[in-house]
């Protein structure tokens, strides 16, 4: 389990974040310069080169969001200004893409980092920028609510790219669009002019995603331990009943893929902090703030819970706590992750994702519990620390990754593996690198009494 230093202060890693934004002005430079030989959204590197990977365009917004996160960080208007450019080019077709559950990741990291930005003044934006990137939310959010699966009794969940019968684990951390566009007022129509409540759906969806994609140890079925999660749960759209677990990207059903893991954990840490601003009487039909607060902190503390338990010392996760070959690595969770070994990758995008979510949950536990918001945040800069330093910490200017170690789709077999390696090990991914950076951001605000980082206006 992750040999948390109580100790470790956020100030102290502030010379590593410091250094990550002088790494990641050399990566996005080098990205762009070389984006017109790649046919797609960059995705993960291959030998330390960006390329795409066709399945769904679920990371061009992390590639330009990233722009957005650096010049927030440091000031460089000129990440700023090519962020813009391409966002205003590129990304129209993300806001009324009815094909994806990714909503939040594409329009959020883009859109709605503008908009922050906006109202923030780190940069001065006209009124008709600003109603722009509000439209651009308000019509992302009500596509993503349009994308649902009813299963009866006011309930039902966003549907993943799979088909209506799936549900992903990643989604949770995607409802941003919802929230968002609910916070800008959007009202969404369906047939006959009938209301779609983005907020309704918002919170179906997150009460689906606790009792369904989340254990906690109440012997739910054989393999019930408190904290993992499935990546996708699966329904029965006759009726609407749940079935059964599944793993599209983990290696099992009945084993925890850790991005997964980290996906719920930052989704309901963010959400109770979105949750404490919506007025009482817009969640009375559910249960109530009080009853939703109470189902929101049980499913975070218990998956934050099982990633401190279930990480090595270090903080930094391998791509699945059932993966079949842990074993030949001894006792792994004894000791400082290894992903130089033979037999399993470990996947540094699940912590720089996970790593966020132990910090905003320690937060927002400060005026509850102190001695669990404690643990959590410094559980947090502990990882965070393993993140920010070698051999994690990209720092050769031929590679264009930010963040190494990262594992896309393991039993696809999808990651570049090196020469005389049997895992992958020594690349990066988009949703990695942008996490880790505002993960960083997220700290670095802290630090400097700015402006609390969230997703919504």
């Amino acid at each position: 389990m992750i040999l948390i230093n109580s100790k470790l202060k956020s100030s102290a890693l502030q010379k590593k974040i410091d250094r990550l934004w002088q790494l990641s002005a050399e990566k996005l430079t080098s990205l762009d310069k070389s984006e017109s030989k790649i046919k797609g959204s960059p995705v993960y590197t291959v030998k330390g080169k960006y390329t795409s990977r066709g399945w769904t365009e679920w990371t061009q917004g992390f590639q330009f969001g990233m722009g957005l996160l650096h010049f927030d960080a440091t000031g460089e208007k000129a990440f700023l200004e090519k962020s813009k450019e391409k966002i205003l080019r590129m990304m129209p077709v993300h806001i009324t893409h009815f094909g994806v559950h990714d909503h939040g990741f594409n329009n959020i990291s883009t859109y709605g980092n503008l908009l922050r930005l906006a109202v923030e003044g780190k940069y001065e934006a006209s009124n008709w920028e600003k109603d722009y990137y509000s439209l651009a939310i308000r019509c992302s959010g009500a596509i993503q609510a349009r994308r649902w699966s009813d299963t009866g009794n006011n309930t039902g969940y966003v549907y993943s790219f799979n088909g209506p019968h799936s549900l992903f684990a990643d989604t949770i951390r995607s409802l941003r669009a919802l929230g968002s566009a609910w916070r800008l007022g959007q009202r969404a129509l369906g047939e006959n002019d009938a209301e779609i409540n983005l907020l309704d759906r918002l919170i179906m969806h997150a009460l689906t995603t606790a009792k369904y994609a989340v254990y906690y140890g109440e012997g739910r079925d054989a393999y019930d331990l408190r904290g993992r999660v499935a990546h996708e749960s699966i329904f029965n759209m006759n009726d609407g009943r749940y079935r059964c677990p599944n793993s599209q990207q983990g290696y099992s059903p009945f084993s925890t893929w850790t991005r997964g893991l980290a996906w719920i954990m930052l989704g309901f840490a963010e959400q109770l902090e979105f949750l404490e601003t919506v007025p009482d009487a817009a969640l009375e039909k559910h249960g109530g703030k009080k009853k939703l607060t109470e189902i929101f902190l049980k499913a975070a503390t218990a998956t934050c819970d099982f990633y401190i338990e279930q990480s090595p010392t270090d903080g930094i996760p391998y791509w699945d706590t059932g993966a079949p070959m842990l074993h030949k690595l001894g006792n792994y969770l004894d000791k400082p992750a290894d992903p130089f070994n033979e037999h399993e990758p470990v996947d540094s995008s699940a912590a720089a994702i996970g790593i966020q979510a132990l910090l905003r949950l320690g937060k927002y536990l400060e005026k509850k519990d102190k001695k669990a918001a404690a643990k959590y945040f410094q559980a947090g800069l502990t990882s965070m620390d393993s993140l920010l330093s070698e051999p994690y910490i990209s720092t050769k200017s031929a590679h264009q990754g930010l963040i190494l170690h990262s594992v896309y789709h393991r039993p696809n077999n999808w990651d570049y593996i090196p020469d005389g390696a049997k895992i992958p090990l020594g690349e990066s991914s988009m949703w990695g690198d942008y996490h880790a950076m505002e993960t960083a951001l997220y700290i670095q605000k802290l630090n400097k009494n700015e402006e609390y980082l969230k997703f919504f206006i």
